[in-house]
């Protein structure tokens, strides 16, 4: 029997167009810039082949007896949100919180649809058996999930009352028995070239007068007509001198519908813009989601900041009281993290299908934190390695060349040789200047959209009579006295 990685990378060989370089991509696990990402992906699909590791990321399915990855669970207790919480953070931290869009995340958005199908079903009374269904098959057959929810940026000022912006938003332009098809574009699909399955709706709210634009969609990769544009890849095939950008990047891409097909069975909800902002804003699917994203970047401010110990260590600066305060600023990160996830498991509530769904605020203030404290992250790392960085040797290998013993004595560091040394700089290289270093930097400021607008909307989101209250209380008690 084919074990579950393997069972996935053979499902990629299908008709996917997945254009790199002006070419398509035809064997994706053979291209340079897909097998050692595809290679990571499969051998955490593995692990729930493994007895030692199935019950750390996986649970039993009452129905078919066989594991599923406990992105799928629907919790109900808080055991199950522990579960969940384990299972994000297993894969996290086998990939060191690098690659963010593992399908967790955009599993965990269709598990919370699934979870609240009932309530979701006024707003189309076909939408529970829908997902119920697709749910089903993707949790059964491993379906790798990513999502694609923004406009393609052609000019930011103008709106769909803009003939040449809503021809190239996604829209319908055709209905007919078998479905809708669809014509535009959409970015950013991270995951793309070897998703199964793309979750399709508009990040932004749309007006009512605008039905041709309003849709919640589950597109195959595999599409006729679907067109998935990769950016250049970062990933580097010399493993040793380029550890995570040879193994963790995470292709990004946009993709172009050139009338597309999709059956009526993937259309969730299509041609009603307040329904879609509904689906688009269910807080159970977003708290099951977003979950998986706080746990995803606590594991990887762990490993960065790791690096940033080593590192220190190494060229013996740790014991500077301006270093110091650097690296216990990043515990400080690291701390707050984990206190506002485990504050949104703590203070989990059950919804009104008795689905047990994290507090939102905490995972709104962890999320928007992230914005500001990776960058942070970054330049402490600069400023810990300062020139260092650029003073490695172009290749390991010059340690096996003639002027090895040269190496091996002004390469040395505080407290490990000169070899070890020059990996670990070049590790933190892969981090803060490598094209992989500057792309998560900038996924980190923005995946989970406009930083400016999130810290905004907490603001207008929050019953702010609960701090405003005691101050006019204590006005008017002072005035009365």
């Amino acid at each position: 029997m084919l074990s579950r990685g393997k069972r996935f990378i053979d499902s990629l060989q299908d008709n996917r167009n997945v254009w790199l370089e002006g070419k398509k991509v035809d064997k994706l696990h053979e291209h340079p810039a897909f097998n050692g990402t595809l290679k990571i992906i499969s051998g955490l699909f593995d692990l729930l082949d493994d007895p030692r590791t199935r019950n750390e990321i996986g649970f039993p399915v009452n129905e078919t007896g066989k594991y599923a990855h406990s992105s799928f669970l629907v919790p109900y207790t808080l055991q199950d949100l522990s579960s969940r919480s384990r299972a994000f953070y297993y894969w996290a931290r086998e990939t060191h919180g690098v690659m963010s869009r593992l399908s967790d995340y955009a599993r965990s958005m269709v598990t919370g649809w699934y979870g609240s199908r009932e309530r979701l079903s006024r707003l189309d009374n076909r939408f529970s058996d829908k997902i119920s269904a697709y749910y089903q098959t993707a949790r059964d057959r491993d379906l790798f999930l990513t999502t694609s929810l923004l406009d393609p940026q052609i000019d930011r000022s103008k709106g769909l009352n803009d003939k040449k912006i809503a021809e190239r938003y996604l829209h319908v332009v055709k209905e007919t028995s078998e479905g809708i098809v669809l014509r535009g574009a959409k970015m950013i699909a991270t995951g793309a070239p070897y998703t199964h399955d793309f979750l399709i709706f508009s990040f932004h709210r749309l007006m009512n007068d605008y039905g041709k634009h309003a849709h919640a969609l589950i597109v195959p990769a595999d599409s006729a007509g679907l067109h998935i544009v990769c950016r250049e890849s970062f990933a580097d095939p010399r493993e040793k001198e380029h550890i995570l950008s040879s193994r963790y990047d995470e292709m990004d891409a946009v993709l172009l519908f050139d009338d597309v097909l999709v059956p009526w069975e993937r259309v969730l909800l299509y041609g009603d813009a307040e329904a879609v902002w509904e689906l688009r804003t269910n807080k159970t699917a977003n708290a099951l989601a977003f979950h998986q994203t706080v746990v995803r970047f606590a594991a990887k401010l762990e490993f960065v900041t790791g690096v940033a110990f080593a590192m220190a260590e190494t060229i013996g600066v740790n014991g500077f009281l301006h270093i110091q305060e650097k690296l216990g600023e990043l515990l400080t990160q690291i701390d707050t993290i984990k206190a506002l996830l485990i504050a949104s498991e703590i203070q989990a509530q059950p919804d009104e299908a008795g689905i047990l769904v994290p507090k939102s605020t905490y995972l709104d203030t962890a999320r928007s934190l992230g914005t500001r404290f990776y960058p942070r992250v970054i330049d402490i790392l600069q400023q810990i390695g300062g020139g260092g960085f650029v003073q490695t040797p172009s290749s390991l290998a010059e340690f096996q060349g003639p002027i090895a013993h040269l190496l091996d004595l002004y390469f040395e560091g505080a407290t490990v040789g000169a070899e070890k040394k020059v990996q670990l700089f070049k590790l933190a290289w892969d981090l803060i200047g490598s094209p992989l270093g500057a792309r998560h930097e900038l996924y980190e400021r923005f995946y989970a959209g406009d930083p400016v607008r999130a810290f905004a909307g907490q603001y207008l989101s929050a019953d702010k009579t609960l701090l405003t209250d005691p101050v006019w209380k204590l006005l008017k008690d002072v005035h009365d006295s």
